[in-house]
């Protein structure tokens, strides 16, 4: 294999190797660092015998995102506040040719998801990314991770389960999810709590990831009361020179909040039955600044 070939390999499965990392690892940058580290050890690896490139590439991204992420998770003992995953920009292109794929993608994709995924342990994590979002056999990710088959399926059920105990209910229609957010920020630059409220389910949460870097609050707000008025008051205030456009987030529609060209802030909704149940707003400047050219 030629290196401009080896080159040409690698490009053609770069989207999926991001989505490996990103999924594993919740931070955009840190993923971009690992698919560039997998490039240095495939161009220089002895491809020869390499006859499935794509599980090649794939095992070795996902375990220079193991080594990567036990390095995070002691980095996040200091975070400041709630954590939310960066804000990753959805393009599937032909990794999905299909509906249903792509709605599992998205899913796996998710802030909900993302921030369930946070709990595991580096192992469950990576086999749960592999086989849910990715739809590897287990003996093929057991060759990736270089554990018996037996195990990875026992820690594929333990992931499995951990994370249907604890992931949050709503709907994937982007279309229902972007008419509610239509309808959420114009009650909220209007001013108008009972417009809001309505919007609201009873037990939504507001969760806000500032890192300590930015206003945004240091718990999770709780009840439609609570979080209508933090709202209503937080928009009362307002961002000088501010606007905002939609984008695709995390296989979502997002709103990114500019203040002037600068990106200030994202919003996103979860949404169950017409209400919102959970309101995600990311506010940590280090995580916004892959979005500036978005």
């Amino acid at each position: 294999m030629t290196t401009d070939t080896a080159t040409e390999v690698f490009e053609e499965h770069r989207s999926v190797l991001l989505g490996v990392a990103y999924r594993m690892l919740g931070r955009v940058a840190d993923a971009e660092d690992v698919v560039q580290d997998a490039w240095l050890r495939w161009s220089g690896a002895d491809r020869a015998d390499v006859r499935d490139p794509r599980a090649y590439l794939v095992r070795v991204t996902t375990r220079l995102a193991l080594d990567r992420l036990r390095q995070i998770k002691t980095r996040n003992e200091a975070y400041v506040g709630p954590w939310l995953p960066e804000p990753y920009v959805t393009e599937f292109g032909d990794t999905a040719p299909d509906t249903a794929e792509r709605v599992v993608l998205a899913d796996s994709v998710s802030l909900a998801v993302l921030v369930v995924l946070e709990s595991l342990s580096p192992l469950e994590r990576a086999v749960f990314v592999l086989r849910e979002a990715f739809g590897y056999p287990h003996a093929e990710i057991a060759a990736m991770l270089d554990r018996a088959e037996p195990a990875v399926r026992q820690l594929a059920g333990r992931a499995r389960r951990h994370v249907e105990e604890r992931r949050a209910r709503y709907d994937v229609d982007p279309a229902q999810r972007r008419d509610l957010t239509e309808r959420f920020l114009a009650a909220a630059a209007d001013g108008d709590l009972d417009g809001l409220m309505a919007l609201l389910a009873p037990d939504v949460r507001l969760v806000g990831d500032s890192g300590g870097k930015a206003k945004a609050p240091l718990r999770v707000l709780e009840s439609a009361d609570h979080v209508g008025r933090f709202l209503i008051g937080a928009a009362r205030k307002g961002i000088p020179d501010m606007s905002h456009r939609f984008l695709e987030l995390n296989g979502g529609p997002a709103v990114l909040v500019l203040s002037g060209d600068k990106p200030d802030a994202v919003f996103q909704l979860d949404v169950l039955d017409g209400r919102v149940q959970a309101v995600y707003v990311i506010r940590n400047p280090d995580k916004l600044r892959s979005l500036a050219t978005a």
